[in-house]
């Protein structure tokens, strides 16, 4: 993040690393791990926070928030380890991509996360009822889901036969993502183009190398790097070579972006708060099950369709959670 960016951002408050020292054994420590810019996610760390407050946690009174937020993902294992060094009582780290810097810094702190793709399938929980370890959370379920978002993708575009796959090596999640894309492309009778993203800079080749691959439409692999740094780019791309796109995260839809199909983020955050809670008061994460999430939305963008010349099915619109106009 650019220095300027920080400062600026450093003034709504959220961006606030405490100079509260621990004074008494009844303030808790959360440690937060975060990657990219903080501004596109304040509201779902406002979310986490109100839901701390609920459950009574007041900060500079009974909770320090220990924020550490990293522009990189080597940067995340830097971060994760100061927290551990400095013996956070909770950490939390929001998916699969802040997980496994925390997880390899840590096998005691506790760790909770608020939407992750799928701990199981990654190797960080044993099982969704007993997960066995210091970690434990809220999941998406990204492997279930993702079959679905091709589903939808399809039945807009039903004329489509290749799909590219834009998948993102930095969050352990694309394993699973694209091992379910494969899974669902027989019944759907699409051909996959998998590209891969390390970084945001690799977006505009990667959209370059679909187009010349004449790929009909877009499956985007849902991560931190994808919903969060520069959502409106992809959305761009997608636009310029006149791709219909599919993506795991409401904001990219916000963006410009076509359509999503994901869970409500924010609320993820705010109920990981209760997770946080049962550990600070005894519970061991090994015995507190995973929650998966029960609803998803579909949001669709209606200027972006207009934009695209793509007129949306009325059996998808029907369906739709959300529009935007």
């Amino acid at each position: 993040m650019k220095r300027r960016e920080l400062i600026a951002f450093a003034g709504t408050g959220l961006l606030t690393w405490p100079l509260v020292a621990r004074a008494a054994a009844d303030i808790a420590r959360l440690g937060f791990l975060g990657l990219g810019n903080p501004a596109p996610v304040r509201g779902r760390v406002a979310a986490l926070r109100a839901g701390l407050r609920d459950l009574g946690y007041v900060e500079g009174k009974n909770l320090v928030i220990e924020f550490r937020w990293s522009s990189t993902v080597d940067q995340l294992y830097e971060a994760a380890a100061e927290l551990a060094r400095m013996k956070v009582d909770v950490i939390f780290a929001s998916s699969s991509t802040e997980v496994e810097p925390a997880r390899r810094a840590t096998r005691t702190i506790p760790i909770v996360f608020a939407v992750h793709a799928d701990p199981v399938g990654i190797g960080h929980v044993s099982s969704l009822a007993r997960p066995g370890g210091n970690i434990t959370g809220l999941a998406v379920m990204q492997s279930d889901i993702t079959a679905k978002r091709l589903e939808i993708l399809k039945e807009t575009v039903p004329q489509v036969s290749r799909v590219g796959v834009l998948w993102d090596r930095t969050a352990p999640s694309y394993r699973p993502f694209l091992q379910a894309a494969e899974a669902a492309k027989g019944k759907l009778r699409v051909e996959l183009r998998p590209i891969e993203v390390s970084s945001v800079a690799d977006y505009e080749g990667a959209f370059t190398t679909m187009a010349h691959d004449r790929v009909g439409a877009v499956l985007i692999h849902a991560s931190t790097q994808t919903g969060r740094d520069d959502p409106r780019l992809l959305a761009e791309l997608a636009l310029k070579h006149r791709l219909p796109t599919v993506f795991g995260n409401r904001d990219n839809v916000v963006a410009g972006g076509l359509m999503s199909y994901a869970p409500d983020m924010t609320d993820q955050w705010r109920r990981a708060a209760v997770y946080i809670d049962k550990i600070l008061k005894g519970a061991k994460p090994a015995d507190l099950p995973v929650e998966q999430a029960s609803r998803y939305q579909l949001v669709i963008n209606l200027r972006t369709a207009k934009a695209l010349a793509l007129p949306i099915p009325p059996s998808v619109l029907a369906r739709a959670d959300e529009t935007l106009e």
